[in-house]
């Protein structure tokens, strides 16, 4: 079968289009054929080899962290899926593999696909959609009548965020170019801060919250417009202690690192009196169905700006790398009988 595969880390030439041979399930996994897969920040960040220390891999490695896909067989006990149930998923982060012509994924992180959607929406879906639901819902928790700040809402997880957020009833106040600003409005965003030509540090005060997707100087500008009390959740800064352990399952030696690597955001977070907490999300079979019945239900729209054809995944992550999609950016595998 054909697979993007990573074979060192470093830039777009570590990477390649290759025959591999297809896998087979174990115990308690699904083999999946795909249909197409979500591109996300951390395929590239992987790739570079920034998350090394987080998550290391043995080379050369799949690539590719979401899918959708048809299930092509079951492992010894995996008997939720049957062959044809077309399914989507957030892969093992140990794993990848999601870049293939066929994946096997654990059966508790697969989830019925949303009858609602076709293959490549389906596959925009899990990674972006489950860390704007476990940002918003289990490190921010908010609630109705929360006021939240998402810088950069006009990207793969902004627009999920927006979305969920409005679902639990919060105020989004969020950042855009003006052609990103029709979309983010359209999504639900209360307020909503040209980048281009206003600092948001100038117009946003007193959020319960902010949803950092950004990391750099927007982050760090980020603590000055919680007000005290309040919580600064990010994806794209430093991590901190709590990711090893909480996270990543990962010991004090981790946490140490991370202790010193996020001293200065924590040092201003608490400048400001408010909590900073870097996020990595975590696959969820459970979670998924949930926004899958939530996409069904025609209360969260799915985003997709680009698919390509999976023989130009390389100019699909030159694309994502550019910083200008508004949505997810998507691969379609080649034509299957499905």
């Amino acid at each position: 079968m054909q697979a993007f595969v990573l074979t060192r880390y470093g830039g777009p030439e570590a990477t390649q289009l290759r025959e591999v041979p297809k896998p087979r399930p174990a115990r308690g996994e699904v083999l999946v054929r795909v249909h197409a897969a979500g591109l996300n920040p951390v395929d590239f960040k992987t790739r570079d080899g920034k998350l090394k220390l987080i998550q290391g891999y043995s080379l050369p490695a799949i690539m590719g962290n979401e899918l959708a896909g048809v299930v092509e067989d079951c492992g010894e006990g995996a008997t939720r899926f049957a062959k044809g149930d077309r399914v989507f998923a957030r892969m093992l982060k140990a794993a990848m593999g999601a870049f293939a012509e066929y994946a096997v994924v654990p059966e508790d992180l697969l989830a019925a696909m949303p009858a609602s959607l076709d293959f490549e929406t389906a596959a925009g879906v899990p990674l972006a959609g489950l860390t704007a639901l476990q940002a918003l819902r289990d490190e921010l928790n908010v609630r109705k009548g929360s006021r939240i700040f998402i810088p950069g809402g006009a990207g793969g997880v902004g627009t999920f965020a927006i979305q969920l957020a409005k679902q639990l009833g919060v105020e989004v106040t969020t950042t855009a170019s003006p052609r990103g600003r029709v979309l983010v409005e359209r999504l639900g965003a209360d307020v909503v801060i040209d980048y281009t030509t206003q600092k948001f540090e100038d117009h946003v005060r007193d959020m319960d919250g902010v949803f950092d997707l950004l990391g750099g100087e927007t982050l760090k500008k980020s603590f000055s417009v919680v007000k005290r009390g309040g919580k600064v959740v990010s994806v794209a800064g430093m991590p901190e202690p709590q990711t090893a352990r909480k996270d990543l399952g990962r010991g004090t030696g981790l946490a140490a690192l991370f202790w010193l690597a996020s001293f200065s955001l924590r040092a201003e977070a608490r400048k400001h009196g408010v909590s900073y907490r870097y996020l990595f999300m975590h696959p969820s079979g459970r979670e998924l169905a949930e926004l899958g019945q939530l996409i069904d239900q025609k209360k969260l729209d799915p985003i997709i700006d680009r698919v390509f054809p999976f023989a130009g995944i390389a100019e699909a992550f030159a694309y994502l790398e550019a910083g200008r999609a508004k949505g997810k950016v998507v691969v379609r595998m080649p034509a299957t009988d499905a």
